[in-house]
């Protein structure tokens, strides 16, 4: 796998606002505790899902999945192997059937050691959102400033919760990672600075700032539900009205709803603000075996074998829920209007045929639809109901995106599970290499690393 030096070798120092930046960010996302602050995802003190290791036959060993044929995007074949290697993978591990097939860490990391997730976050955020929602204390049809009356005056006034969780208000927000001035580096800005802004400095107000207080500066620009346009802020404002709704901070709601009772090994860590508030779009940092559980979890619609995580609702057939099915079901079932929301956003050029629901994107690929969550540098959770198969990869891309990358990593994931399935390849053919699907931008990440923490 390819490897540069820890930045204590070079004599370069990373900071809260270098930490993206490479080569330092291949230290910087294995040691997020040690530069910015972070609250605590506690994993309790209940049973660990056990992850045994897959008896395959010797013909399926960790080789033979390294030498698995890979049809590149607009080039030569190429092995699951050299796509790992060529795209700055920091750690992948491979799940069949809820057995660890193969795991592997780079120099520095360890199956012990969180690592940055980014934009994989938002996903385990929506998972609370669910469960807060089953439990009767979230209302998906309630409006954002009922639980959050701070947003009246914004962009948000008159959107609902499921218009946030599916990402379809009408508020403004770009993504583009490639531009120093976009939403998104305005947002880095906030939640990394804790200094006063300037009096008439544009729009922005003076005062402190924070992330709570960037989001009550957006405005609407599109009426609330009529289109899907992938947004971090989103993600924050579903936070921030679930912490409202159920009266408790995200970290132990994390903890409490998903983390404890999904059988987690270790305690995993999210970011804030500086004044307290969680990063709730890309803040959580874990191991890959935790992330891997929580694709497990994904995988098996929601449930968890009977015993793991304490109390928390009845079993049934040797399982208990975590993350209300239909909340899954709901999510995996493309609709019409869910088709046609994607169909008409910049995503549709990157997944086409695909849609995003519930903090999840979804994809078609090789043996099926694929769920996904994604984060930018290449953090990347792939779930292939038809193959059985949870494929982990944390990275450090040099740049925030790299469609490239992203593609053939995608590519290799379906072929290692159509692999071990046995299944040959019934793909939707002709994909078009994947834009940038985090963001409106479909151009290299060539302006200057800024630093980020989504």
């Amino acid at each position: 796998m390819s490897q540069v030096p820890a930045p204590e070798d070079q004599g370069a120092p990373v900071t809260a606002l270098n930490w993206q930046e490479p080569p330092g960010n291949r230290w910087a996302f294995w040691h997020v505790a040690d530069i910015l602050p972070t609250h605590l995802v506690s994993r309790g003190d209940g049973p660990v899902r056990p992850l045994p290791f897959s008896a395959l036959p010797a013909r399926t060993g960790r080789a033979d999945l390294l030498a698995v044929p890979v049809a590149r995007a607009g080039g030569p074949a190429t092995t699951v192997g050299e796509v790992l290697d060529g795209t700055y993978t920091d750690a992948y591990l491979v799940l069949q059937d809820g057995e660890l097939v193969t795991e592997w860490y780079g120099s520095l990391g360890a199956p012990d050691r969180p690592h940055a997730l980014m934009s994989i976050s938002k996903s385990v955020v929506g998972c609370v959102a669910a469960v807060l929602i089953d439990r009767g204390l979230l209302d998906p049809d309630r409006a954002i400033t009922a639980y959050v009356p701070e947003l009246a005056a914004s962009g948000y006034a008159g959107a609902l919760v499921r218009h946030v969780y599916d990402m379809r208000s009408g508020v403004r927000f770009v993504e583009d990672y490639a531009n120093p001035a976009s939403d998104i580096r305005r947002l880095d800005e906030w939640v990394g600075c804790r200094e006063m802004a300037e009096p008439g400095r544009g729009e922005e107000p003076a005062g402190p700032r924070g992330l709570y207080r960037f989001l009550a500066t957006l405005k609407a620009e599109a009426p609330h539900g009529e289109r899907f346009l992938y947004r971090s802020a989103e993600s924050d404002v579903l936070g921030w009205v679930c912490e409202r709704a159920a009266g408790r901070p995200m970290a132990t709601l994390m903890s409490d709803l998903i983390w404890a009772p999904m059988g987690a090994e270790r305690d995993a860590i999210l970011l804030e603000d500086g004044f307290g508030a969680a990063v709730h779009d890309g803040g959580l940092c874990a191991t890959a075996r935790d992330v891997a559980r929580f694709g497990q979890l994904l995988l098996a619609g929601g449930v968890v074998p009977e015993g793991l995580g304490g109390a928390g609702g009845a079993g049934t057939g040797g399982t208990r829920p975590v993350v209300p099915p239909q909340w899954l079901r709901r999510a995996w079932a493309v609709d019409a209007d869910a088709r046609t929301v994607f169909a008409a956003s910049p995503a549709e050029w990157a997944f086409p045929g695909g849609w995003y629901r519930h903090q999840f994107w979804f994809r078609p690929g090789d043996h099926g639809d694929v769920l996904l969550c994604l984060g930018i540098h290449g953090q990347m959770l792939h779930v292939s109901r038809r193959t059985g198969t949870v494929c982990v990869k944390f990275s450090t891309w040099p740049g925030a995106q790299n469609p490239a990358y992203l593609e053939d990593t995608l590519r290799a994931f379906d072929a290692v599970g159509g692999f071990l399935a046995g299944r040959e390849p019934a793909g939707p053919g002709g994909r078009r290499l994947a834009g940038v699907v985090s963001g409106l931008s479909r151009r290299p990440d060539t302006a200057p690393p800024r630093p980020t923490v989504v």
